[in-house]
């Protein structure tokens, strides 16, 4: 990833290993209208190349926050219009993550509130510091959640929990967040990066195709019923039938070595 971000970072830490940085650590990495327009600038350049990244590490810098939500300094005084102007670019940055082929992690570092809450629920698993906070607030502030918490943290944690978290506003643990289902693993603060490099490490080894395609199959399929799920499921595999990293994976098996995947 060449091109440079006014509040972001990005690396390759491997090849076709991505890590993102949400950088506005003097801000609690809050959400910016310049943060939505780079957000959405690069997750669209991503989902036009997909096999350039084969997994992605999503996390904020410092250790304070991952992202403390839309910034409300930035907000105060907009009209009703320049909101709704500045809401649109979020709308679609979010839109742009939840549509990106290549599998992410949130590495969540520290407080998820608000829109940052709705960031890591974007992504596909979740692994939090074990200092790291969450509360989807907006209801204390007059609105809603509007970055897709509605839709996203219900399939994570259950529609009642969901309506209990997003009607207090109240604040959670990561502890909860674990024993509820909505974050897969809890790390030390100073492990947490380190253990989602791992993981993702894992997944950009193994077939690419094959990582998208499942990543489709589940999304899509959460919202079928289960006998047209099933049927997305068979075309999602017949896709991977006549690429050469299906025979790449059968030659690797049986000459007792690790497979060379190329995406194709």
């Amino acid at each position: 990833m060449a091109k440079t971000y006014a509040t972001l970072q990005t690396s390759q830490p491997q090849a076709n290993l991505l890590l993102i940085t949400l950088n506005r650590p003097e801000a609690a990495n809050s959400m910016n209208t310049q943060m939505g327009l780079d957000l959405l600038d690069l997750f669209q350049a991503i989902g036009s190349a997909p096999n350039e990244q084969r997994c992605i590490v999503l996390t904020g810098a410092g250790s304070r926050a991952f992202c403390a939500g839309g910034d409300l300094k930035e907000r105060h005084g907009m009209s009703d219009q320049q909101w709704q102007d500045q809401h649109l670019i979020f709308e679609r940055a979010i839109r742009a993550i939840i549509a990106c082929p290549v599998p992410i992690i949130a590495a969540v570092n520290g407080a998820a509130y608000a829109g940052g809450m709705e960031i890591a629920l974007c992504c596909d698993f979740i692994y939090a510091a074990d200092n790291a906070r969450f509360a989807l607030t907006e209801v204390t502030l007059g609105i809603m959640p509007g970055a897709g918490g509605t839709q996203t943290l219900p399939r994570a944690v259950g529609t009642r929990r969901a309506k209990e978290i997003m009607l207090t506003g109240q604040p959670f643990g990561v502890q909860q967040a674990f024993e509820w289902g909505m974050v897969n693993r809890i790390c030390a603060s100073n492990r947490l990066l380190a253990e989602a490099m791992d993981t993702a490490a894992i997944i950009a080894g193994n077939a690419p195709i094959s990582t998208r395609q499942i990543k489709q199959a589940v999304n899509f399929g959460m919202n079928m019923d289960l006998a047209s799920g099933m049927m997305f499921e068979i075309e999602a595999y017949n896709r991977m039938v006549p690429t050469e990293d299906r025979r790449e994976g059968i030659r690797a098996f049986n000459e007792k070595r690790p497979p060379k995947f190329q995406g194709r």
